[in-house]
Formats: C-alpha cells, sequence, structure tokens
C-alpha cells in the first residue's frame, strides 16, 4: 500500500502532462492536424513510398519521385525487427503533435527524478521545459525528428547520472533504452550535440573519480557504457548503417570534383562549405532573446496589431482597415543575424532567475559546474561565424561537426542544462532552513537579473533596428515603410524587457512572502511555477496556436494539382518532370510525378551537382538524358504550365560511342557539350576492373523497352542487331541494385556522371534491375540479436535490482 501512495504523485503528474499535451494543442480533439511546412514536403517526397506500402504491404526501400530517384532510408522506411520503434510508438500515444509536448514533459521530469527532486517542483519544471519557445516552434514548422531526439536527452541524461552515482543497474537500463530511442529519433545532428554534452559532463565525473583512486568503479562505469551504448546501436543497425551508405552518396560528403560551377578551383575540400555550415549563426547580442523574447524582433511573420506604427503607416498610406489588419499579422521585424527566424529562442525569465539562484545555492558541484559548461559551450558554438576562433576549431578539428548545418541550433544543449540548472536552484531553495540566508540568495540573485534587464533597456539606444533584408523593403516599399518598422522593433524591445522586469518581480514577490513566512511553501511553489510556464505559455501562442491547425485532408493532400499536373498525368508513360519554379528545393512536383527536384537536407549529391552544373546553365542534353518529358513554368499570368520536351531521351537507349575519362572533373566538363543521345562517359578511375570500351555500331531499329515499372524493379525489353552499350535514365547506387540480362547478373557501369549503363550482347534480351540492398539484411540481423540482448539484460537486471533490495531488508530486520 506505502509504494502505491508514493507512486501516486508521479502518476498524477504523468495524467498532468498528457492533459497539459492535449490542452495545448486541443484542435486534435477535433480531428484537426497542425499544419507543417516541413512534414508537407515530406509527404510530397514520401508519396510514392507510401502509394507502393498501401499497395504492396511491403517497403520499396526506393523512390523515383524526387531527385531523379534515391533510397527511402531517410524518407521514414521501415526496416524488419525495428522493436526500439515499437517502443516508441507506445511511448508517443497521443495525436501529433501533442505527442512530442508529452516527451518533452516526462523525459524532463525522469531526469528531475533522477536528481531527487521532489514530484510538484518537477511537475512544474518539466512544464516550463516543454514550453520553451524553440521545442514549440520546431513542432509548429514540421521539425518533428528534431524535437523527437531533443524530447529523449533528458532521459539519456537522466540515465548516464545514475550511473555515474553507482547505481549501474537501474542507470545502465535507462541509458541503454534512452540512448536507444534517442538514436531512432533519427536526427543525428542533435544526437551529436548531446554527445558534446555527455563528454562534457564525464569529464567532469571522470576527473572526481580519478581524484578519490576509484579505478574499480570508474572500470565499471565505462563497461556498463559500453555495453549500453553498444546494444542501443545495436537495436538501430539498419537504420544507422544505411543512413551512413547514403551519406556517401548524399551533399553531406565531400565531391570529387575539384572546381566550382563557374570553373574557379575548390579551396574548401568539405563537403559542406563554411559560409553553409554557420549560415545560422546567432548574432552574440541576439543570445539576450533567452530572457526577454522580441529584443531583436521574434520573427520574420510577427503580428503587430492594430495600435502599432505599421498599421498606421499603411492605413495612411489608402490601405483599407481590413487589409491593413491581415497585412500586420505577417511582418518581417526579426533584425538579427541569421537569415530567417520561426520565433525567438527564448527558455522564460523565470527559469533565468532560478539559473542564477542556483549558482549561488547548489551544493551539487559536479552536476552544477557539468551543466554550466555544457550551456557555455553552446552558447558560444551558436554564435558560428560570429565566435570564428572556436567554430573554427570545431569545423575544422572535432571530428563529424563540419557535417551539421545551422550551428545556431546547438543552443538546444543549453535549453536542456539551463532548465536543469533552474529546476535544481527551485528545489534547494525552498530547502535552505535559515531565513536570513534565503533572503540573502534572493535579493542577490533578484539584483542581478533585474539590474541586467536595467541594462538591455538602457542599451536600447546604441541599436538601430535594422535588419539584413531592409534595403530590400526600402526598395519595394519605400523608407517610411522602414521607419514604420524600425519604429515597431523598438517597441517589441522595449515592451518585451519590460515584460520580462515584471515576471522577475512577481516570482520575487512569492519568493519573499514564503521567506517571511507569509505564505506557505505549496502556495508559494504553484505560484512560482505558474509564473514559470505562464511566461512561456503566452509567446508560444504567437508562433504556435489553433490557426496552425486544419483539416485532415489538408495534411494528407497537402498539394493541389495545378491544370500543368492534370495535363501531364494523362500521361501514363514513365518519364520525369522539372519545375522551375521549385527547382531542386520543393518536393511539390514530386507529389504528383517522378521529379529531377525534391526537399531534403542532404539531397543525392551528384544530382545537386547535374543541376548546379548543368542544368542550371541551361545544358538541355542533361534534362533530355534525364528523361526529363515535362517543364513546369509560370506563364505571364502567373499560371503553371506543362511544356513537352520531345528531345528527352527516353527511359533507355542504345549509343555509338563511349568515351571514357579519367577523372570526375573531366566527367563533369564532358557533359558541357555531349550529345547524350549518341555518346556515353565512363570514368575509368570509378572502375574496380578496368574496361577498355570500343565504339558500337548502333542498328538503326535497336530499342529499349520499359515494360514493367515499380520504384524497386524495373524490367526492359532489348532489341539490336549488334553488341551494344545502353545507357539507362536510372540514378546510379551501387549498394543495392543489380542487374541481370536473361537472368544472369550484369556489371552496371556508372554513366553520364549519375546514370547507369550496361554492355548488353546482340539479339532480343530481358533486362531486369532490381533493388534488394544488403544493408537492410544485415542490420536487421544486427537490430534483431541486440534487442533480444536488450531484452535480457532488461529482465535480468530488473530480478537483481529486487534480489539486492530484498537483501537489505533483511539485513535491516
Amino acid at each position: 500500500m506505502k509504494k502505491i501512495q508514493s507512486l501516486l504523485p508521479h502518476f498524477a503528474a504523468i495524467f498532468g502532462f498528457v492533459l497539459v499535451a492535449i490542452i495545448y494543442f486541443y484542435p486534435v480533439l477535433e480531428g484537426k492536424k497542425i499544419y507543417q511546412s516541413d512534414i508537407a514536403q515530406y509527404t510530397g517526397m514520401a508519396k510514392e513510398q507510401n502509394d507502393f506500402r498501401k499497395e504492396n504491404d511491403a517497403e520499396p526501400y526506393w523512390t523515383n519521385s524526387a531527385f531523379g530517384g534515391m533510397p527511402t532510408y531517410q524518407l521514414g522506411a521501415n526496416y524488419p525487427h525495428n522493436y526500439v520503434k515499437k517502443l516508441d510508438s507506445v511511448l508517443r500515444f497521443l495525436p501529433r503533435p501533442a505527442d512530442y509536448l508529452f516527451l518533452y514533459f516526462i523525459g524532463f521530469y525522469i531526469l528531475l527524478m533522477v536528481l531527487k527532486i521532489d514530484p510538484l517542483k518537477a511537475f512544474f519544471g518539466a512544464l516550463a521545459f516543454g514550453f520553451s519557445t524553440y521545442l514549440i516552434i520546431i513542432l509548429g514548422v514540421g521539425h518533428n525528428a528534431k524535437a523527437h531526439a531533443i524530447a529523449y536527452m533528458p532521459m539519456v541524461l537522466a540515465g548516464v547520472l545514475l550511473v555515474f552515482q553507482r547505481k549501474f543497474i537501474l542507470g545502465g537500463i535507462l541509458t541503454m533504452i534512452a540512448a536507444a530511442l534517442e538514436i531512432q529519433a533519427n536526427h543525428f545532428q542533435m544526437t551529436y550535440y548531446l554527445l558534446i554534452l555527455l563528454l562534457i559532463i564525464s569529464g567532469f565525473y571522470i576527473y572526481e573519480f580519478i581524484k578519490e583512486k576509484a579505478f574499480k568503479d570508474l572500470s565499471k562505469i565505462v563497461g556498463v557504457f559500453a555495453v549500453a551504448g553498444l546494444l542501443a546501436i545495436g537495436s538501430n543497425a539498419t537504420n544507422l548503417m544505411a543512413t551512413s551508405e547514403y551519406a556517401k552518396f548524399s551533399t553531406r560528403d565531400k565531391s570529387e570534383l575539384t572546381f566550382n560551377e563557374n570553373g574557379s578551383p575548390k579551396i574548401n575540400t568539405n563537403a559542406m562549405s563554411y559560409e553553409y555550415i554557420t549560415e545560422y549563426s546567432y548574432g552574440k547580442a541576439e543570445s539576450f532573446n533567452l530572457i526577454a523574447p522580441r529584443l531583436f524582433g521574434g520573427s520574420n511573420h510577427e503580428d503587430l496589431g492594430v495600435d502599432s506604427e505599421m498599421y498606421s503607416f499603411m492605413t495612411q498610406q489608402g490601405v483599407p482597415g481590413h487589409e491593413a489588419v491581415e497585412l500586420v499579422k505577417q511582418m518581417p521585424t526579426y533584425w538579427g543575424d541569421q537569415p530567417i527566424v520561426a520565433a525567438p529562442a527564448y527558455i522564460g525569465v523565470v527559469i533565468f532567475f532560478f539559473f542564477v539562484l542556483s549558482l549561488f545555492i547548489s551544493d551539487n558541484r559536479k552536476i552544477k559546474y557539468a551543466l554550466l559548461t555544457g550551456a557555455l559551450v553552446s552558447l558560444f558554438l551558436s554564435w558560428g561565424k560570429n565566435f570564428s576562433f572556436l567554430t573554427d576549431f570545431f569545423i575544422d578539428t572535432i571530428p563529424m561537426y563540419n557535417k551539421f548545418r545551422a550551428v545556431s541550433s546547438i543552443q538546444v544543449i543549453l535549453e536542456l542544462c539551463i532548465p536543469t540548472l533552474a529546476i535544481l536552484g527551485f528545489y534547494q531553495f525552498f530547502k535552505i532552513e535559515d531565513k536570513k540566508v534565503q533572503w540573502d540568495y534572493l535579493w542577490k540573485t533578484c539584483a542581478i537579473v533585474f539590474g541586467l534587464l536595467i541594462a538591455l533597456f538602457l542599451l536600447k539606444g546604441t541599436f538601430n533596428f535594422s535588419g539584413g533584408n531592409d534595403d530590400y523593403y526600402a526598395q519595394s516599399y519605400g523608407p517610411e515603410f522602414i521607419r514604420a518598422l524600425s519604429e515597431d522593433r523598438m517597441s517589441l524591445y522595449t515592451k518585451d524587457v519590460l515584460r520580462s522586469m515584471g515576471y522577475v518581480i512577481c516570482a520575487f514577490i512569492a519568493l519573499f512572502l514564503y521567506n517571511k513566512d507569509m505564505i506557505k511553501t505549496t502556495t508559494s511553489v504553484i505560484i512560482v511555477g505558474l509564473l514559470m510556464c505562464a511566461d512561456l505559455f503566452f509567446i508560444d501562442k504567437n508562433y504556435v496556436d489553433k490557426h496552425d491547425f486544419v483539416s485532415p485532408r489538408e495534411i494528407n493532400e497537402p498539394f493541389q494539382a495545378s491544370e500543368a499536373d492534370l495535363k501531364i498525368l494523362q500521361d501514363t508513360t514513365h518519364f520525369r518532370v522539372f519545375e522551375i519554379a521549385g527547382q531542386m528545393s520543393s518536393a511539390r512536383s514530386s507529389y504528383f510525378h517522378n521529379s529531377i527536384g525534391g526537399y531534403h537536407a542532404a539531397k543525392p549529391r551528384r544530382m545537386q551537382q547535374l543541376f548546379d552544373y548543368q542544368i542550371a546553365k541551361n545544358n538541355v542534353n542533361v534534362l533530355n538524358m534525364l528523361n526529363t518529358k515535362y517543364i513546369i513554368q509560370n506563364n505571364e499570368q502567373g499560371e503553371s504550365i506543362a511544356l513537352t520536351n520531345p528531345a528527352a531521351n527516353g527511359n533507355a537507349w542504345f549509343v555509338n560511342e563511349v568515351k571514357q575519362v579519367n577523372s570526375a572533373d573531366e566527367e563533369m566538363k564532358a557533359l558541357d557539350s555531349l550529345n547524350t543521345k549518341d555518346v556515353a562517359i565512363i570514368n575509368l578511375s570509378a572502375l574496380k576492373t578496368k574496361s577498355i570500351f570500343k565504339d558500337f555500331k548502333r542498328d538503326s531499329l535497336a530499342s529499349i523497352q520499359l515494360d514493367v515499372y515499380k520504384p524497386n524493379y524495373l524490367k526492359y525489353t532489348s532489341n539490336n542487331s549488334n553488341d551494344g552499350f545502353a545507357v539507362f535514365s536510372e540514378m546510379y547506387y551501387q549498394n543495392g541494385w543489380k542487374a541481370t540480362i536473361d537472368g544472369k547478373e550484369a556489371l552496371i557501369y556508372r554513366t553520364n556522371y549519375a546514370l547507369r549503363g550496361l554492355l548488353i550482347p546482340a539479339g532480343k534480351h530481358t533486362i531486369e534491375f532490381t533493388f534488394d540492398p544488403p544493408v537492410v539484411k544485415t542490420g536487421s540481423t544486427i537490430a534483431l540479436i541486440s534487442s533480444i540482448g536488450m531484452l535480457f539484460l532488461v529482465l535480468g537486471g530488473l530480478f537483481f535490482e529486487r534480489k539486492n533490495k530484498e537483501t537489505k531488508l533483511k539485513m535491516q530486520e
């Protein structure tokens, strides 16, 4: 009975998390879904894959609907024996995006339980963590994988801390399961940032163990982490191995080309340029958004309201009032260093207040200094090019750091560390029995935080409130538009500094009244907890609210077919489409057709290069070899029209000549003027066995006909009176695609930089391409073995833990 009673506060907290997540995203109760721009793009990319699943109850692992063809490994492919994913689906039982919000809450709550915070304070702390503005806005725009990975970070940290506390069994089990879930979330950038934090924390603990000469315990800790890590990785083996394999094919790996699109030599050999990696870099002053949300304007689409200077300006210009109301809802008030911001990264000024307090009163030195170091490293790295000394060191020296862009997103570590320290301070403040000591800490903290806010208020006059795009706005709308915009930016700055001051004063009063014994502990905790959450809740609602929810149909069918699409869809043959407006950054056409373009953070490198080096320069021969039968462009009226390209090469064709080159540079340059219908290019340096190709005499009646099309299976019939070399308008991917001619396996040559080629003997033949990736089979076997190992360890660990408790109880008796 006592055990049940002790669990009641935790059950109440979990129920509270469910309730809050549903209430915040209450339109899900009406069957609505949140519109997420990135998920709309994903739906376009995954359309062919999802249709194949419905029709065949199987995974294709390949799609031709985007970038000419690519594996579906990063498009939500399902793998055999992925039991971690099944566990994750159990935990995410709420409708999306309430499921991710619930995960934020429960993960942070578990971390606070490990830190021995009482349930009530942990409940409010978990809510405050989950309502951190950045964590909410990524749900609004559809960065689901990022949100997913962030949600499991506190749980991983909790497991690691338990192990360092010498709770090897429970800590090892939690670390193993949480790490497996973290990896399964499939956002390796977030997981990589978490590893940086874990290394920092481990450094502090290992130093203490070495100082104490506790080498036996340290060896146990290393062993626990090794086993937990190996099994967590093994249970996700298929996804990890497939992603690693695809990464070499994507824009995240180094290019073989040594020259740029304009012909100049490449200076940077990294897969991504320094400018691309650091494009999203926080300004140093902009980081004060953490304690006052809209110091730098908030977002690129801020709602200024009818009391704004912009509204007055528009009505003075003759814009009708109802139109002006709508226009001022989407104003580009953001004026920081980043190109685009959907919302400020605000952690809450009340949370910051308790963070400062914790630096005074926290008696857990290892945790305090480790998390503080993690927060500072995260902050400095988020400045990117604005703190180039550290950023350059990490890009040039730290393995894999240069594989990720948007360095500002490393602030997620800060947004984990600061709330954790804040709730530790919140908890320990009420543990101080000496009221004089308590008061001393309280007024010092208030003086520091309030003094910082006053300094920000006074610094207002030093800023010019001008943004990077203001010249464009001035040219388009005139200097008065910029004047009104700057006035509103200054107004937002002032209001939000005063707003933060107000919350600090309210929190201080609640704690002051407690210190003077005028209110009870529980009352003070509830008041302060509500202030923490309200502070963040009302900011979040500016960026993600009920208006972002739409009917399920709009989510399931995010793109509407244009007249151009309808015309193209009448053609039932197999071909590709190039949409000029979308180019390589939109999956709209992928939803309806097999497209050259698409939307993905890691695009197929060779297709991207074909676009940059050839298609963008209007090389029609490259469009032809990609079997681009239709081009979608806008007419003078802005309407989409479909232009037929009668010169498209078709699905496959025989050539007269194979031109042999010896490098990727020569291969790309040869495409500049290549007649792709008659000549093919083979890069001999890419062949495992050097082949010498002869010229081929092409029969005028030679043909290759596509008989069967599936994303992972293609069947052709060829007919040629002579031996020949055929080019297939399909993307080359060496790991998984197999070709057979009359049932006998044939070597696939990478041809024309990105396509497939086959040597085909004279006569009539059946040619088949099948995608059956070995990585899926190998990875799934490892995942099965690892999952069984995890199950045995969990059951065995819980059994031994129970036995140990029984033994201790008997000894006490």
